[in-house]
């Protein structure tokens, strides 16, 4: 935008004490005169304005310091002395739950509404005091009714009042292994795990979950109820991960592209087990979609391996042969397999939904220990690329 100005537009005004014609006029005495008089009379208003404008403000002061400053104690006091009580609780214990990703305040704001602690600026000076914003850790806890703020804190940060089980899920995982590592932190045997999973109409799967809840357990940090059952942990899982396709829209967008959520999800936890970092994960996707599109088999590894219950980033060609007679193999089979091989994660969902632009048709994990993962589009960039892996993997690159 241009930033000269239209001269035109700013108006000049100056005293003229020039004559006309060479000499004064009485017509310019008389205009001077009345200049003269409406600059008085605007010095009169100025000045008038400027009183009023003092008395208003002398009067807005009057209030603060006669009922408003009693007000500003007031909330100064509530902010350095807010209210709390004394001592670690009376009464029946209480359990308490810290919900991932809640504040400092958010908590104070349930303890108080649990009656723990009688206020939540008296909690969150606690909290700052102690430094223990990044301390408070998702779970259940035993605490009792009214706390000091001290104590409630004293006790959220002490293991020995946690009360359940927390278990964390990465990425990626399948199945099989979720319920292993659930069956390991809870008190809940494996075998007791696997049947809730396997009876599915116990379960609050989405409508188009066509294979169970493979893939449908959200990958995340959950506090386990002490009260819960495995049936009841699963559907935890299954709740967060619709809560996660509500947000993104799964449903709605899967549409615009063509694909079922089933699909989509499908997708995702193909570019979960393929992908060495998050940056990868859209171009990945596009190779997955480009491949659809003309027809040509997925050939990805990684469902190979998900066939034969094994892991690793390149199939051999025995695995591809033990593996040809399943809908996984996606050497053997072209379009998609049943359905997903892991649970994946928001940034793989994304992906998805939103891969990127390229008419890439291959990719190959050049430097799997670095995470680095290379494109092409013709057979010859591929094969050069599968010769910069092997070298890899030979020490030679």
């Amino acid at each position: 935008m241009s930033a000269s100005r239209d001269m035109s537009d700013i108006s000049i005004f100056r005293d003229d004490d020039e004559d006309t014609g060479g000499g004064r006029s009485s017509t310019g005495s008389r205009s001077r005169r009345h200049q003269d008089r409406r600059r008085r009379r605007r010095r009169r208003r100025r000045k008038g304005m400027s009183g009023l404008a003092l008395a208003a403000a002398l009067l807005v002061l009057a209030v603060v310091i006669g009922g408003g400053g009693y007000l500003g104690y007031g909330y100064l006091a509530a902010y350095f002395q807010p209210p709390d009580f004394e001592g670690a609780g009376t009464g029946e214990p209480v359990t308490f739950q810290i919900s991932d990703g809640e504040t400092g305040a958010d908590i104070g704001q349930r303890l108080v509404e649990a009656g723990i602690v009688a206020s939540v600026r008296a909690f969150t000076n606690e909290v700052d005091d102690a430094g223990a914003a990044n301390e408070l850790a998702p779970g259940f806890y035993e605490l009792q009714p009214q706390m000091s703020a001290e104590a409630a804190l004293a006790a959220l940060l002490d293991p020995e009042h946690r009360i359940g089980d927390q278990v964390t899920l990465v990425e990626g995982l399948r199945l099989d292994a979720i319920l292993a590592q659930l069956a390991e932190n809870t008190e809940f045997p494996l075998e007791e795990w696997e049947a809730a999973a396997e009876d599915t109409d116990a379960l609050e799967l989405p409508e188009y979950a066509e294979t169970g809840p493979e893939g449908y357990l959200f990958p995340q940090t959950y506090a386990v109820e002490p009260d819960a059952d495995p049936t009841s942990v699963l559907n935890q899982m299954l709740a967060q991960y619709q809560q996660v396709a509500t947000e993104i829209d799964l449903e709605g967008r899967s549409a615009t592209l063509g694909y079922s959520p089933h699909e989509i999800m499908t997708i995702a936890s193909i570019v979960q087990a393929e992908s060495g970092r998050v940056e990868d994960m859209d171009e990945i996707a596009r190779v997955i979609y480009n491949r659809l599109d003309i027809g040509r088999e997925l050939q990805m590894d990684s469902t190979v391996m998900y066939a034969l219950g094994d892991f690793g980033i390149a199939a051999s060609y025995d695995q591809l042969d033990q593996a040809a007679s399943s809908p996984y193999s996606t050497y053997a089979n072209t379009g998609l397999p049943p359905g997903p091989i892991g649970s994946p994660g928001a940034d793989a969902i994304e992906a998805a939904l939103s891969p990127a632009e390229g008419d890439w048709i291959y990719f190959v994990a050049t430097d799997p220990e670095n995470g680095i993962t290379e494109f092409a589009e013709t057979e010859e960039e591929f094969n050069a690329l599968v010769d910069e892996f092997e070298q890899s993997q030979q020490g030679g690159g």
